[in-house]
């Protein structure tokens, strides 16, 4: 008879192989267990069975388990892979730094990303035109720029020519950004 994942299983395994540090899930491929019943909100918040995770460092520690598998998303340990459910990205970038030469972003489980040729930005647009933007984090993870940040980066933003055509978009690290094309952009 097969084992139901458990969330507190899962702790007790990620602890075990983290070592206080990021686990080596690159090398893991354990078997598929199913699904667990946990879920990443669009606003970064997690949830078990409906609830929220109130515990930084819990979600912190799941944080580092957690693989992307094409659109699907798991938590690993050495031993079992479960999947989850990511509703955006699985991650929110909650602030950044302008060190004059790169952008610094932080996310809600403390994961830095310098946006660079490494860390890429990237801005969705859905049917209304609403710009949602994102940086890559790490292998394949990525977080949302929340809303304060995008306007800060906005503020930064510079016209440039990109893929033939002049565009609005932001530097780091020696990389231009496109975030919208400069014929798009409102009037002033």
């Amino acid at each position: 008879m097969a084992v139901k994942p458990d969330a507190a299983a899962l702790e007790e395994a990620a602890r075990a192989a983290s070592g206080g540090g990021m686990p080596p899930i690159h090398k893991w491929d354990p078997p598929f267990c199913g699904d667990l019943d946990m879920r990443i909100a669009r606003d970064g918040t997690w949830f078990y069975e409906g609830t929220p995770i109130g515990r930084p460092k819990l979600v912190r520690l799941f944080s580092t388990i957690l693989k992307r598998e094409g659109e699907a998303y798991f938590l690993v340990t050495p031993a079992e892979k479960v999947g989850i459910t990511v509703e955006d990205a699985p991650f929110v970038a909650v602030d950044f730094t302008d060190t004059g030469e790169a952008l610094d972003f932080v996310t809600n489980v403390g994961d830095r990303a310098v946006a660079g040729p490494e860390h890429q930005i990237r801005v969705e647009r859905d049917a209304t035109g609403e710009p949602a933007p994102y940086i890559h984090v790490r292998d394949g993870l990525e977080a949302l720029i929340d809303r304060k940040s995008f306007y800060r980066l906005v503020d930064l933003g510079e016209t440039r020519p990109h893929e033939g055509q002049d565009w609005f978009g932001i530097v780091s690290s020696g990389t231009f950004f496109p975030i919208i094309p400069a014929a798009d952009l409102p009037g002033d």
